[in-house]
């Protein structure tokens, strides 16, 4: 009996001890298991600390959002060089950029040109746009001046006939390195337009080839200029054709939008696939798209330019005082229904009742600010790409 409770105690302290290394082991397994699901746990929570504090704001829509109205309206002008009040008009209206004309380029020097510039620059909150149009032969600014450039821009034909798009490409970078050495970031070319009828207004400034051989043209232009850092502009959407002067009138283009696909899109097309920076809009009425407006003022027509053709740049108008605009609407009305068609820029001489027209429409609802800061944001954008904003 006494040998059988030995025997029965034995038994009974094994089990108990089996139970407690049992409980023992699992309980430490446990901990195991949950140390490792904390460390696990905070080293996720430390990944997605670090990784939303390394994330960066986009410097363009903070530039935006730390901007008044009146600088965003100011942005989307790209105006003429005033006769008077050429620096506080930078200011006063917080303009986005200013294109020099002939009369800008007289009796200048290389210095002074050069400190004409910087003086804009300087007065400018935002950097400035500077623009010219240097297409070279009939169009051109800074070389009618010899003592800014020995010798004039040659036109395109002329490049063409004489070294072919090897000499095109050479004049182009070489441009775009004077156009910079003055300041000047917009040299406002190339002509995308295809006219094959040398009486047709615009031939002389293209390049005078079918829309294969433009759109070549328009290539070598744009890369050209791409690795100047210098900016590109196509033009005159949706192409001129061989159309007459809407400088001095309401030009009505009776092409098909067929036609305009087959022909006049394509060196627009391989433009914007070479990343041009910039659009121009005619103020041609294009009855392919819309038969009732000039195409700068034509929603339609910057609908194409936008979702046919894939266009994400800058968007502007020709100027706004040409004749085939000013005859059709007001100029004080002008502005604000460039910006309601799609455009970006507006190229004008009127700004003075333009944005304050624009800015009454904004407050009152009539012209969204969402529309606004996306056309501000274009802007800005094609100057950050130019290095003015950094």
């Amino acid at each position: 009996m006494k040998r059988f409770l030995i025997i029965l105690l034995v038994a009974i302290i094994l089990v108990l001890g089996g139970f407690f290394i049992l409980n023992l082991f699992f309980g430490f397994t446990n901990y195991q298991t949950n140390e490792k699901t904390s460390v696990s746990s905070t080293a996720v929570d430390e990944s997605v600390a670090t990784t939303s504090s390394s994330e960066k704001k986009d410097p363009i829509k903070e530039v935006v959002a730390n901007m008044t109205l009146e600088e965003k309206v100011g942005q989307l002008f790209f105006v003429r060089v005033p006769e008077v009040n050429q620096v506080e008009d930078i200011t006063t209206y917080h303009l986005g950029g200013y294109v020099l004309f002939g009369r800008d380029m007289e009796n200048e020097s290389q210095t002074s040109l050069t400190q004409k510039i910087a003086s804009y620059q300087a007065a400018s909150k935002i950097p400035l746009l500077i623009g010219s149009d240097e297409e070279g032969g009939t169009v051109t600014r800074v070389s009618q001046n010899a003592n800014l450039v020995a010798e004039p821009f040659a036109s395109p034909q002329a490049l063409y006939a004489a070294g072919g798009f090897a000499a095109i490409k050479s004049d182009t970078i070489n441009k775009a390195k004077v156009l910079h050495d003055f300041g000047i970031n917009a040299g406002l070319f190339p002509i995308a337009d295809v006219a094959t009828d040398p009486n047709a207004f615009i031939y002389d400034r293209t390049i005078g080839l079918d829309a294969q051989g433009t759109s070549e043209y328009v290539e070598t232009v744009v890369k050209a200029l791409k690795g100047e850092k210098s900016g590109s502009t196509l033009k005159h959407f949706p192409g001129y054709g061989n159309n007459r002067d809407s400088h001095v009138e309401i030009v009505r283009d009776t092409r098909s939008l067929k036609e305009l696909r087959e022909t006049d899109f394509k060196p627009f097309k391989a433009g914007i696939k070479a990343g041009a920076d910039s659009v121009l809009v005619s103020h041609n009425i294009i009855d392919g798209i819309d038969k009732t407006k000039p195409a700068s003022i034509s929603k339609a027509v910057h609908d194409v330019l936008r979702n046919e053709l894939r266009f994400d740049g800058v968007i502007m108008t020709d100027d706004m005082d040409m004749a085939g605009l000013a005859d059709f609407i007001s100029q004080a009305d002008a502005g604000l229904a460039a910006l309601k068609a799609g455009n970006d820029l507006i190229m004008s001489s009127s700004y003075q009742v333009q944005i304050p027209r624009i800015l009454t429409a904004v407050k009152s609802g009539e012209y969204s600010e969402e529309a606004l800061d996306t056309a501000v944001m274009h802007v800005l954008t094609w100057k950050k790409n130019l290095g003015l904003i950094s």
